[in-house]
């Protein structure tokens, strides 16, 4: 059998998800909260580094971890809370609280009167209610959509929060040089009004909800699962390395353009928008697949770890922003299939506790990774942190490239010139 994307093609195969009124209405209020949280995030990474410390890339590693650190400490109560509760009620309570949290730090931001030690905490809160959050909006999908969509469905919310991460940064940077860095928050917290209201104005009766599982409900039962499975074993391994060090963009890119090129707010603004257009196009391309599959996590893995490589080494800062390009398709392709893959594959009644688990692993490594990618930064320069991100991604394939060669019968074939992969059928149920 060889590995290929097969699916429709053209724009109603690619955003046939928008066709249903549920799915449309909650893509639109969460592109507009999207562009407000990736405001949010370049603001803070440019409040710490620049104005409450000097150029301190592992004070930017902490904040980080601290925000994604309750992925991993919360993890016996956020699946749970995703498969048993209802996800509809739970976002409304997740998306409210974030908001008041961006207010918060905005106002006292603005006051002039925010300390370091206080980015903390809210970065931490922030974390706490995103560890709840998280899992019951990636199964959510699978409500607004059904079964028959849902790679489609996830692959267009990626291409929502990366056309937010083209303009959210850019939009900060100019807001930032304008108006001040505290506005920026302030304007994240009134963007939760959007998902708020489209949350509001869903038609619960359209709603693709499982029934109620009444088997066992904790945690361990979704680390069974996943154990059983070499596929999902894989898959886990190869998103925590590539989580914990090459998805620490924050610190490769302020560092990166603050004390190796030496550009302001806006041109830092602007290259981590360029990154997103490369996400923006692998998104989109994830969603012409009708499904996902392991082959393309190994290939997106080398051209991630490659891409990051070839950016560490660029002498100037569009050259730079250029090859950020080509690690946001290839970041993106990684990620979405990821999320695809793990959604399609595993059973409903367990899909929260396992969603929770794959988000923990991915970004619960990032309080391992980030600290040390940052002590990399401070010790050696920049360049040589994007190498320990490119590690990861080499890392990761080959991990994949193992699971291939052992269970799938991974083959490289020349034909009429070209090269190809070839593996075999799975050996284990992928789609239950």
């Amino acid at each position: 059998m060889t590995a290929r994307a097969t699916g429709r093609t053209g724009v109603k195969g690619t955003f046939r998800s928008l066709g249903g009124y549920n799915y449309r209405t909650w893509a639109a209020g969460a592109l507009v909260s999207n562009i407000g949280t990736w405001m949010q995030r370049m603001a803070q990474d440019w409040l710490v580094l620049t104005q409450l410390t000097h150029h301190n890339a592992t004070a930017v590693g902490v904040v980080i971890a601290l925000q994604f650190g309750p992925q991993v400490l919360l993890l016996p109560f956020t699946g749970h809370a995703a498969d048993h509760y209802d996800r509809r009620r739970l976002l409304f309570a997740t998306q409210a609280a974030m908001g008041a949290l961006a207010l918060g730090l905005g106002v006292l931001t603005v006051a002039g009167v925010v300390r370091l030690w206080e980015v903390y905490v809210f970065a931490g809160l922030l974390g706490c209610v995103s560890a709840f959050d998280a899992p019951a909006r990636q199964t959510f999908v699978s409500e607004l959509v059904g079964e028959a969509d849902l790679a489609n469905a996830v692959a267009l919310n990626s291409t929502s929060f990366n056309i937010a991460r083209m303009v959210g940064p850019a939009l900060a940077g100019i807001l930032i040089a304008g108006v001040g860095t505290g506005w920026v928050f302030i304007l994240n917290a009134a963007s939760f009004a959007a998902v708020l209201a489209s949350l509001a104005c869903l038609r619960t009766a359209e709603l693709h909800q499982q029934p109620a599982r009444l088997g066992p409900r904790g945690l361990g039962e979704g680390v069974r699962y996943i154990w059983a499975r070499p596929d999902l074993r894989t898959i886990f391994a190869m998103i925590f390395l590539v989580g914990a060090f090459g998805l620490n963009f924050p610190i490769f890119i302020s560092t990166m353009s603050v004390t190796v090129f030496h550009v302001g707010a806006d041109r830092f603004g602007l290259v981590s928008s360029m990154m997103a257009v490369g996400s923006v196009a692998g998104a989109l391309l994830a969603a012409r697949r009708e499904r996902p599959n392991i082959v393309l996590l190994f290939i997106s893995s080398v051209v991630f770890g490659g891409g990051l490589a070839l950016a560490a080494g660029m002498p100037n800062y569009v050259l730079f922003g250029l090859a950020l390009v080509v690690v946001g398709v290839a970041g993106q392709t990684l990620t979405t299939t990821t999320i695809s893959t793990v959604q399609l594959s595993t059973d409903p009644e367990v899909r929260g506790r396992v969603m929770a688990l794959l988000l923990a692993v991915a970004l619960g490594g990032t309080p391992i990774g980030s600290p040390i990618v940052g002590w990399v930064v401070d010790a050696y320069g920049p360049r040589w942190g994007m190498g320990l991100g490119a590690a990861s991604g080499l890392g990761a394939a080959l991990v994949g490239a193992f699971y291939l060669r052992r269970y799938r019968g991974l083959r490289v074939r020349f034909r009429a010139g070209k090269v190809g992969l070839e593996v075999d059928p799975p050996k284990v149920p992928v789609a239950r």
